[in-house]
């Protein structure tokens, strides 16, 4: 059921919503308002408490819900301001644990036509990093995503703060830039250095090969100073324990994706292969808040983790896709007790093989079929999964 915070952030979305549609016809113009509708039944093999072992869960990192769930429900406001700046929000509305939650997924204003190629976001935004990161969960090509961003990132970073960006004027596609944001949402926590403790850098380069071929290749790092990060609790004795950890924490990644679609129409037929590598230190201090005496240790956390990806549309509205993903885990500290506890320490490779099937009558609706053979943690699991995907409104395509 909703709660009153989420009854009252509900309410002040729709009325916000109405308000600035019945603005802008007033002024001349209309907004994009748009509905993403994520629906889906799971069946998993396996009833053991989720864990990915040697990694600290955060954010919205979990395997899913047995039976029908909502998935990912999006409300979208955007629109041009004026020839000056542009804006968007969006609005998530899901169930966890048997209760509706509304969240603030973006809200940010972004210039336009400043001149020779700049850029500059502000508000909540997506983190640029890598390639799924800075893209909405419902135009994923799987049910979920990879686990390296399960595992690093608790599914996506986002963040509030700034973000400048310069588009070469080449025929290349180059693009670089550089965020400061606030630190407060996982995977940083604590905003620290006065609410700018968050930052990153990002560097995108691609070109078309031919009529059929294009390509892209992105290095990114994100580095936060980190207050008091909580990976999930867990009982000990009559006490509940969460780790939380404080230090310096630093991920950096590589990308690159190869597209293919005859003569540059992907309406028939299209390939996409897709991979990323991601690495993360951090160095600082665990605690198990809750426990007493009070248990701690040093913390030196060395993971890494890569996916790579298959989508193929062999005829028109038909797609079927292969991943396999998988993380390592080297951590370290004063006292492995207190990090065995904390489930940093493990001799087990999560790893995860996803076939997929989808169908999508047009580029406002897709349902998909999935199967993971998922070795994640430490007890084999198979999920099966039933999706919906639709688009009300403007926000519409699927891109290729």
């Amino acid at each position: 059921m909703f709660n009153k915070q989420t009854h009252f952030l509900a309410s002040a979305i729709v009325l916000a919503g109405m308000s600035f549609h019945a603005n802008a016809e007033a002024k001349g113009f209309n907004p994009d308002i748009s509905l993403i509708l994520d629906g889906r039944y799971s069946s998993i093999s396996n009833s053991t408490e989720y864990a990915l072992p040697g990694f600290m869960l955060g954010g919205e990192a979990d395997r899913g819900e047995k039976g029908f769930q909502l998935g990912h429900n999006e409300l979208i406001l955007s629109g041009n301001i004026d020839d000056m700046f542009f804006s968007k929000l969006t609005a998530v509305i899901t169930d966890h644990d048997s209760e509706t939650e509304v969240e603030l997924e973006e809200a940010y204003i972004e210039t336009l036509g400043l001149g020779a190629g700049a850029t500059i976001k502000a508000g909540r935004f997506f983190s640029d990093i890598g390639y799924l990161n800075s893209r909405h969960s419902h135009t994923g090509d799987f049910a979920d995503v990879p686990l390296v961003y399960r595992a690093l990132f608790g599914n996506q970073i986002k963040d509030d703060g700034v973000q400048v960006s310069w588009l070469a004027p080449t025929d290349v596609y180059l693009k670089v830039g550089a965020e400061v944001t606030r630190g407060g949402l996982y995977p940083a926590a604590g905003a620290a250095k006065d609410g700018a403790g968050a930052r990153s850098l990002f560097f995108k380069l691609g070109d078309d090969v031919g009529a059929s071929h294009s390509w892209q290749l992105g290095l990114s790092h994100w580095q936060a100073d980190v207050i008091g990060k909580e990976a999930g609790s867990h009982e000990h004795g009559a006490a509940t324990e969460t780790p939380t950890f404080t230090g310096d924490s630093e991920v950096s990644g590589i990308d690159f994706v190869w597209k293919w679609a005859p003569n540059g129409n992907p309406r028939e037929q299209n390939f996409k292969l897709q991979a990323e590598y991601f690495q993360r230190e951090e160095n600082g201090n665990l605690v198990l808040a809750g426990s007493s005496p009070l248990e701690s240790s040093s913390y030196s956390g060395k993971q890494d983790g890569w996916y790579v990806q298959t989508v193929y549309q062999f005829m028109p509205r038909w797609r079927v896709g292969l991943r396999y993903d998988e993380l390592k885990a080297n951590n370290s500290g004063s006292d492995i007790a207190v990090l065995d506890e904390a489930g940093l320490i493990s001799d087990h490779t999560p790893r995860r093989s996803t076939l997929m099937f989808d169908y999508s009558r047009s580029e406002f609706s897709r349902i998909r079929l999935q199967f993971a053979k998922d070795d994640s943690y430490t007890d084999s699991d198979n999920i099966i999964t039933l999706q919906y995907v639709m688009s009300l409104g403007s926000h519409g395509a699927h891109k290729f």
